[in-house]
């Protein structure tokens, strides 16, 4: 156990926190929705639990992934459409997949309820509620499916390092980020509570998690739509195009601005 206490061990460590809290603000997006259906009085709590429950399924999930990785590579069905569609599933894929599907629906209603003006009545007397229960445990199995790809790239990271070492270094590493998790969570909420406008780039940037988690488990199953296969996007191309979403936003809503002045002056004027 003497590897645990080397420079080497410390660099991975905190290079591993890093990569958990980069990677985990998509999770906290949608914890932030998805707590936000349940009673207000238990909002903070929903969140809290359900991260602290999913940190120990995540150590429970490392072990798994940790002992039995090649499991989740092998192939489980091969699909095929001469001409038209093919591939070759396993259940890192259909994790994958499955979780990039989900993230989706949730944005696209998200963003399609709060452009309903039907929907206004609802929005002011606080209908449409989720149970505790059921908030709590889509937390949950979303905050695992995040942290799929993130406990394997941690695996990555730690390889060259004794068994029992690695896993202590990567638990130490999800227990941190999580607890950061924890406390960041409240926060992200009650930020997009305060400045309703930014939930627009909040759902349109998990609309895009979903979208790259599609085209990683595509390429993961070896997808190919008409010979074509599916690469999954770029970390590069994402944060670049969180960051041009983001350059966006803060540019219509001063333009916005500007344009609510010029409409006040403009009617001042007609006054005189």
């Amino acid at each position: 156990m003497a590897e645990l206490f080397t420079i080497a061990s410390l660099f991975t460590l905190i290079m591993l926190i890093i990569l958990q809290a980069v990677l985990g603000f998509d999770n906290l997006l949608y914890i932030s929705i998805e707590s936000r259906r349940v009673e207000e009085s238990e909002q903070s709590r929903v969140r809290r639990l359900g991260i602290g429950l999913a940190i120990a399924l995540r150590i429970v999930l490392l072990l798994i992934l940790v002992s039995a990785i090649g499991y989740f590579q092998a192939p489980i069905f091969d699909f095929k459409l001469s001409g038209l569609i093919e591939g070759s599933f396993n259940l890192h894929a259909l994790i994958v997949l499955i979780g990039g599907v989900f993230i989706i629906y949730t944005a696209f209603k998200e963003i399609m309820h709060m452009m309903a003006i039907e929907d206004i009545a609802q929005d002011v007397e606080g209908d449409g509620k989720k149970s505790f229960t059921a908030a709590l445990t889509w937390i949950i199995v979303m905050n695992l499916i995040f942290s799929f790809d993130s406990i394997l790239a941690a695996i990555a990271l730690t390889n060259t390092m004794p068994f029992w070492t690695g896993f202590i270094v990567m638990a130490v590493a999800i227990i941190s980020s999580g607890l950061l998790m924890i406390y960041m969570a409240d926060t992200v909420t009650e930020f997009l509570k305060k400045n309703r406008m930014y939930e627009v780039l909040g759902l349109f940037v998990l609309f895009i998690v979903g979208i790259m988690l599609l085209s990683e488990g595509g390429h993961l199953a070896h997808l190919k739509f008409f010979g074509y296969a599916v690469e999954p996007m770029a970390k590069t191309t994402f944060y670049f195009t969180i960051f041009v979403l983001v350059i966006v936003d803060i540019v219509q809503g001063r333009y916005q601005k500007k344009l609510m002045a010029i409409r006040e002056h403009e009617l001042a004027r007609a006054r005189d």
